[in-house]
């Protein structure tokens, strides 16, 4: 990485560590007079100054769709008190793609080269017969179901300990996931066996779970499917492990469909959360439950989209797709978009923003699902503007069995590329035109090139994760729709090792050292290390 690329990675966007020390579990109250228990912060010396305020700007764009904010809460101004991304440092990776920009710096490991998947345990969850109007879910985990990894601070085990939800085969280093059967696991890493009882969440969960940063307590989940009512997205308060606040189907949304597949993201002292309702929530925070602070609603063509793509948050905007094919930059200040860029289609994945030299871009794509057939657009945006910096087409269709569709073009959220890959991004795309076939894509970050394009045995909505060595080689891992897991060369497209593992991969991994969970759908949570 050139010299420039690295400074303007300080001057944008660096993570400060050890600058928030948290206390959530069980310190003292912070300066401001929060009760113990609340999210309290600490300021080390000597550290980078905090990102400045991105400006408060209205591009033409925007003109495309009408949008109206309410703010409920009107004491308090609603800007943003912090603006660094608070997921760098925490210890595991508490949300989808590990953090605020969504880029899946895992921290992955291997030594030489990989080239062997190893199953190091199986996990079996409950299996939901119940028939939904979408039909029967069962188990294991769904699109995009990743599991979180944490490692506990002592305080919070010891509050955990107080408790009967541990078992004993508690650990302080425990994976958290959501499931279709319609509970929340928790597991010991290493073990693979159930650390605490599972939380009943009344309805299946398909989108990925998020842990509040400060490690206040709070889990952040949203229902995905209406097996009963009321349905929508809750707070777990793990220090009770009980739900502890909900909410529900919003009577103002304008889209009927109250389901929350995103992936909810903390910024500073608010949580925000898009909903398939067609509105974005933006929810002050305290200690087990949420109070409302302000929405933003929008119509495109006449409708309301809903919104399934988890928001990326880049300093104080945020980065979120829709279902029509609007890909929103939203002021997260004053909750009024700052620029729209039509994709044309679907857009499940979610955006990932890169800072590079020149500055920061959002890269994503959409699906060949409104259109039937044609091709999926793969974008490379600026931030700031919106303006496109290069767009790629995928060609592909929509496939159907019976009643059943399978959308082409991108379910995965994209990876940056790291170490000798530095300079490419990866995803997979559903091509559905030889079967249900897709491929892995490596794509040049500078102008949008295919530099190679590697066939899959089976389409894979599932994201893709990487592993470098100690020369610096990347190594990515994906899994397919068939249950094929693979390790690929990433800067060839070589396919080292394809292993039947499970039964559908539509979850996307967490990754620890040189080993990932990632849920099967069935009933099934693996873990897998590559050696």
């Amino acid at each position: 990485m050139s010299n420039s690329i690295i400074s303007n990675i300080v001057k944008l966007y660096v993570p400060v560590l050890l600058l928030i020390v948290t206390t959530g579990c069980g310190g003292k109250s912070s300066s401001s007079g929060e009760a113990a228990g609340a999210d309290t912060t600490v300021t080390v010396e000597n550290v980078t100054p905090e990102p400045a305020q991105l400006p408060d700007t209205v591009f033409p764009s925007v003109s495309a769709i009408n949008y109206k904010v309410e703010v409920i809460d009107t004491v308090n101004s609603g800007v943003i008190d912090n603006l660094r991304d608070l997921y760098a440092t925490t210890p595991g990776a508490f949300t989808f793609r590990k953090d605020a920009v969504r880029d899946a710096d895992f921290g992955g490991s291997v030594k030489g080269t990989p080239s062997e998947i190893v199953v190091d345990w199986a996990f079996k969850t409950d299996f939901d017969t119940r028939e939904t109007s979408l039909g029967t879910w069962g188990g294991g985990s769904g699109w995009t179901g990743q599991p979180l990894y944490v490692e506990w601070p002592d305080s919070c085990v010891s509050r955990f300990r107080r408790g009967d939800a541990i078992t004993a085969d508690f650990s302080k280093n425990e994976i958290i996931v959501g499931s279709l059967a319609s509970r929340i696991y928790f597991i010991n890493f290493e073990t693979g066996k159930a650390s605490r009882r599972p939380i009943d969440t009344s309805n299946p969960i398909k989108g990925t779970i998020s842990l509040d940063p400060t490690l206040n307590g709070n889990l952040y989940f949203g229902q995905g499917v209406p097996a009963v009512r009321p349905f929508g997205a809750r707070v777990i308060d793990l220090y009770k492990h009980a739900v502890t606040h909900e909410f529900n189907e919003d009577p103002k949304a304008q889209r009927r469909w109250g389901a929350y597949d995103s992936s909810p993201v903390r910024v500073g002292q608010f949580l925000f959360r898009p909903g398939e309702n067609g509105t974005l929530y933006k929810f002050s925070i305290a200690p087990g439950t949420l109070s409302l602070h302000s929405t933003l609603r929008y119509t495109a063509g006449g409708t309301a989209p809903g919104m399934e793509s988890s928001m990326s948050v880049y300093r104080n905007y945020g980065f979120v797709g829709d279902n029509h094919g609007n890909l929103l930059c939203v002021n997260l200040n004053t909750m009024k978009p700052v620029w729209r860029y039509d994709l044309r289609d679907d857009i499940d994945a979610t955006p990932v923003v890169c800072v590079e030299e020149g500055g920061a871009y959002v890269y994503v794509g959409c699906e060949i699902d409104l259109r039937k057939e044609g091709s999926a657009s793969f974008v490379k945006l600026d931030a700031l503007t919106g303006k496109v910096v290069w767009s790629t087409e995928f060609t592909g269709k929509l496939f159907a069995i019976g009643k059943k569709h399978f959308d082409g073009g991108f379910y995965a959220t994209p990876l940056p590329g790291s170490g000798n890959c530095a300079d490419l991004i990866f995803t997979n795309v559903v091509r559905n035109q030889s079967g249900q076939n897709g491929e892995f894509v490596a794509i040049s970050r500078k102008d949008g090139k295919v530099v190679y394009s590697t066939p899959l045995h089976r389409y894979a909505w599932s994201s893709p994760v990487g592993f470098l060595n100690e020369k610096n080689e990347l190594f990515v891992f994906t899994a397919d729709c068939a249950g094929n897991a693979y390790i690929i060369e990433g800067r060839t497209g070589r396919i080292i090792v394809r292993k039947p593992v499970g039964n559908n991969f539509e979850s996307s991994p967490v990754v620890k050292g040189n080993s990932l969970v990632v849920g099967s759908r069935g009933d099934t949570i693996y873990k897998l290390s590559l050696k």
